[in-house]
C-alpha cells in the first residue's frame, strides 16, 4: 500500500544512533544513508521504504500531534526487545509493551518517542 514514510530529524547522527538498533531488532535492513538521510527497509523488499532526514525546507524537524509510525514485528518478544532498544537508544516510553484488547484480542503493542519526539509503534497482531 505504502512506498514510504518519512520523518523529520533534527540531527541525522543522534536519529541513526537511534534507529539502527530499533530497526535492526525488526530485521530491517539500511537501502541508503548520507548526513541528510537514511531509508530502511525489510530484506525481502525494496519497498515500502522507513526515511529518516532533515526537513527539506530548512526549518527544525517538530513532531505532528496525532501522527504515529507503526512497525509490525514477528512476535510479542519482538516488540519487547524494540522498545527495550528504543528507551535504551534515547526514546521515551509511550506505553510498555503489552496487549491492547480493546483494538483487537491478539494485537501486543509498545509505543515510544524517538529523539525528536516522533511517536513510533510497534505491534504484533498474532495470537501467541
Amino acid at each position: 500500500m505504502f512506498s514510504h514514510a518519512t520523518l523529520g530529524v533534527a540531527d541525522m547522527a543522534a536519529a541513526r544512533r537511534f534507529y539502527d538498533p530499533v530497526l535492526g531488532v525488526l530485521g530491517l535492513e539500511l537501502k541508503f544513508a548520507d548526513e541528510t538521510w537514511a531509508g530502511w527497509k525489510s530484506p525481502s523488499a525494496d519497498r515500502p521504504l522507513f526515511i529518516i532526514t532533515r526537513p527539506y525546507d530548512g526549518r527544525p524537524a517538530s513532531a505532528g500531534n496525532g501522527q504515529m509510525i507503526a512497525f509490525l514485528a514477528e512476535n510479542r518478544s519482538d516488540v519487547d526487545r524494540c522498545h527495550s532498544a528504543a528507551i535504551e537508544h534515547g526514546g521515551t516510553c509511550d506505553g510498555k509493551p503489552g496487549l491492547r484488547p480493546q483494538y483487537h484480542a491478539g494485537y501486543y503493542g509498545a509505543y515510544f518517542r524517538d529523539p525528536d519526539g516522533n511517536k513510533i509503534c510497534v505491534c504484533c497482531h498474532r495470537v501467541e
